[in-house]
């Protein structure tokens, strides 16, 4: 079918909410999507100039013919659309395949079993813990409990290597309890190892006061060595407890899910928290994502269908469309009350910042930035209220310096770092006066003009415009920017009365950057890089024009023939170099005049 004929189809649908499947010319299902009411969704899919993101517009493309489910209400639709997506796996829905395969805490199978963290299943037949999804939250737990009941981590064979050598450093620091030495006996190792695996599959949450009864049986019989370990052990897991009961205060099991994005790229993360700890946690990444808020959605649905070990708290970073919708289907989905949020302030905040920075990370990896870079977008974004991080942003700045040091710059940054390949710079021609308004007009005039006649220097449109100047700036730019039909956020950087960056500004009012830190340095970096680079253009220029000033000097000297010197040696350096004969030659003066003007030039 034809765009109007799909249209045509779509104009007959019912007002009922429904799930929607969209087809390809071999029938395939390539996507599936729920609604409130079946034909106003459906048909702003062919509406023309409907504003889809590139993911949607490419969908379209594709479809064929449509299918529609009309169901009872809004909820029935949203539990059909994940048995749908289940049964056909849409390739326009969004798929939920973590970043990483899985990971086991493995107790080995020998005499003297250790606890080690690994990647595939051992061909022995010791003991598995797992899967976990995180190969930090193995390492780290492994890590702990070897540290707390010290379990032996070096090479040596036991009992084989009983009192073959002297006991390494873990030993002298206390984080091993010198089992080469052949002091410790196979039961007490035994015990030793199950409360060390009883820690593990507690979260550490498990009372300590069965080992302060021993620790005081073992003082009141004069075992001080055995009093003093269990001292140890206790303090330790105490200390290790502490932490993470500062950290979760009384929430002891959820999940806390984070996003983050960088240009189309984005990542989410599932920290899942049991019995106050963080036990694991998932990390899913997307290539191909242009609203951030419709993939959070989309996901959270997906990620909870059929699972069986739902939390009753879910804390999220934003909420979904219908957070009540979400919270009804997660209740469905577990057989219990679960409680989804957005919290303001406390621990479950830091959680979910914990969470946001876990995912930026992962995308700094992927996309070769830090995660402070990847934050800094994100909270940029965020204070914007743009559905995706600009990835490739433009500031503008004008400098003045009378008639002849009237100069624009353009900086770019692209994943929130300079492109000084795509800089350009931009001597003001049309404007008259020291009309900063005027000037800014001319350089965003000229440059979108080239990118509409198909410059190639000039091709990439900007994700976001930032103006170095306050509402008057962006009120000048942003008439101009509807006439030529170029839709790019634009702002004004706004300076103190020191000088230093304060907010962003559009047309109606300002937005305050000081609640964000990462996107204030961010904004702060730009607007002194584009100022630099804007002055740096505008002393260049006013040092031109004074070399050419001094070079007029020279009688039989004027205009023209200055202007035929610059074009053939084009910088100062080369024409310091050129012979008297060379400048006679290009300048086409006599032996005497060319003399004089070789002599000035070794003077400047």
């Amino acid at each position: 079918m034809t765009i109007e004929e799909l249209k045509q189809k779509a104009l007959d649908l019912t007002m009922e909410p429904g799930c929607y499947l969209m087809k390809n010319k071999q029938g395939t299902v390539i996507y599936v999507g729920k609604a409130k009411a079946l034909k106003n969704r459906v048909v702003s899919y062919f509406r023309e100039n409907a504003g889809h993101n590139e993911k949607t517009r490419k969908m379209v493309s594709q479809v064929w013919d449509f299918d529609y489910i009309v169901t009872g209400s809004e909820f029935e639709a949203l539990v059909l659309e994940c048995s749908l997506i289940k049964h056909y796996d849409p390739h326009y829905n969004i798929l939920l395949k973590d970043d990483k395969g899985y990971h086991y805490i493995h107790v080995t199978d020998e005499e003297f079993p250790r606890i080690e963290a690994v990647m595939q299943k051992p061909d022995d037949e010791g003991q598995l813990i797992g899967p976990y999804m995180s190969a930090f939250v193995v390492r780290q737990t492994v890590e702990q409990v070897n540290k707390v009941f010290r379990l032996p981590t070096c090479s040596r064979k036991f009992p084989q290597d009983f009192k073959k050598g002297r006991p390494c450093l873990n030993y002298h620091i206390k984080q091993c309890m010198g089992l080469c030495q052949g002091k410790v006996s196979r039961s007490e190792y035994d015990a030793i190892l199950k409360e060390a695996l009883e820690y593990i599959r507690s979260g550490g949450v498990s009372s300590t006061e069965e080992l302060e009864e021993r620790m005081m049986k073992a003082a009141d019989e004069l075992d001080f060595e055995l009093a003093a370990r269990l001292r140890d052990r206790i303090v330790a897991i105490r200390k290790i407890s502490d932490t993470q009961t500062v950290l979760l205060g009384e929430d002891r099991q959820m999940d806390v899910i984070g996003f983050a994005q960088m240009g189309a790229m984005a990542c989410g993360i599932v920290l899942k928290i049991r019995e106050g700890r963080i036990v694991d946690k998932e990390n899913f990444i997307w290539d191909e994502v242009f609203d951030l808020s419709e993939l959070r959605e989309e996901f959270l649905v997906r990620y909870y269908t059929g699972r069986s070990d739902t939390p009753r708290a879910v804390v999220l970073d934003e909420a979904p469309e219908d957070l009540g919708l979400f919270e009804q289907f997660l209740r469905h989905q577990s057989g219990h009350a679960v409680t989804p949020m957005v919290p303001q302030r406390g621990e479950r905040k830091k959680l979910c910042e914990m969470a946001r920075a876990n995912a930026a990370e992962q995308l700094a990896l992927k996309v070769k930035r830090t995660g402070k870079e990847v934050a800094a977008l994100e909270q940029l974004a965020q204070l914007l209220g743009m559905s995706s991080t600009p990835c490739y942003i433009e500031a503008y700045d004008i400098s003045n310096w009378g008639e002849t040091g009237r100069v624009g710059g353009m900086i770019v940054f692209e994943n929130g770092r300079p492109l000084k390949s795509d800089y350009k710079r931009f001597a003001i021609k049309e404007v008259e006066g020291q009309d900063d308004y005027g000037s800014m007009r001319e350089v965003l005039r000229r440059r979108f003009a080239r990118y509409l006649d198909g410059d190639s220097n000039f091709s990439r449109l900007p994700d976001l415009i930032l103006l170095d100047g306050g509402k008057g700036h962006v009120g000048a730019v942003a008439p101009l920017l509807r006439e030529m039909g170029i839709d790019v956020p634009l702002y004004g950087m706004v300076k103190d009365n020191r000088h230093r960056t304060r907010a962003l500004t559009t047309e109606e009012g300002e937005l305050a950057l000081s609640m964000m830190k990462s996107a204030f340095t961010l904004v702060t970096t730009i607007q002194d890089e584009v100022h630099r680079y804007a002055i740096a253009y505008q002393r260049t220029l006013h040092k031109k024009v004074n070399f050419e000033s001094s070079l007029k000097k020279v009688k039989g000297i004027g205009d023209a023939k200055v202007k035929a010197l610059m074009k053939e040696f084009r910088t100062k350096k080369r024409l310091k170099e050129a012979s008297p004969e060379e400048l006679m030659q290009v300048a086409k003066v006599n032996a005497e005049v060319a003399e004089t003007l070789w002599q000035t030039i070794q003077e400047l």
